[in-house]
């Protein structure tokens, strides 16, 4: 992740799928550790997810941010593959959004980001939140795998044996991270082996 001028650049979306707490608690993560920045674009549906399952205002996401982009805005340094970053992260991803990166439609700043980095063959992650899938949706999970994307479902690990919503965030969060190799603490469970079986009474 090494970067000309500085610490590695990270771009992280929201966008309007439910589970907005992902892309805020990887902002959060992202902030505390201070290896990266982090440079945000959240859409219209993702910010109005936001304050809905949150209580969290457009302003107060972006705060947790070094650097905030216009979803609107195509121009914006992000856009362009001379902008050196270690990839992006889509935190949740609409199966809207998912589609225009799939057929390569590069309609907002989001989509074209996502864009940009797949052409650079840097990391894209999709945190693709829908359920049940339709085949138009898997087709285009497939497609963009098929491009070196990533998709990442944020699927509970229960073999963590999870006490909180909290600590299932942290653990999905914290293998995203381990995706770009950035350093945390605590924040995933790591399988250690199964333990020795349980006795008979």
């Amino acid at each position: 992740m090494s970067l000309v001028g500085g610490k590695p650049r990270l771009i992280v979306a929201i966008t309007g799928a439910s589970g907005a707490v992902y892309g805020v608690r990887l902002l959060e993560q992202l902030r505390q550790g201070g290896a990266c920045e982090t440079h945000l674009v959240m859409s219209s549906s993702g910010a109005l997810t936001a304050a809905q399952e949150l209580g969290l205002k457009r302003s107060q996401a972006e705060a947790l941010a070094d650097v905030v982009h216009s979803a609107k805005d195509i121009g914006a340094a992000i856009a362009s593959g001379s902008f050196h970053s270690a990839g992006m992260v889509i935190a949740p991803c609409s199966m809207k959004t998912l589609a225009s990166i799939a057929h390569g439609l590069a309609d907002n700043l989001v989509s074209r980001a996502a864009d940009v980095v797949l052409k650079e063959r840097r990391k894209l992650v999709l945190l693709a939140r829908e359920t049940p899938l339709n085949l138009a949706h898997l087709r285009n999970m497939t497609a963009v795998t098929e491009m070196g994307g990533i998709v990442f479902p944020p699927v509970p690990a229960f073999y963590t044996c999870p006490a909180s919503l909290d600590d299932i965030v942290n653990h999905t969060v914290g293998r995203v991270l381990d995706l770009f190799s950035i350093p945390h603490a605590g924040l995933v469970k790591r399988w250690e082996g199964m333990g020795p079986p349980t006795q008979p009474r």
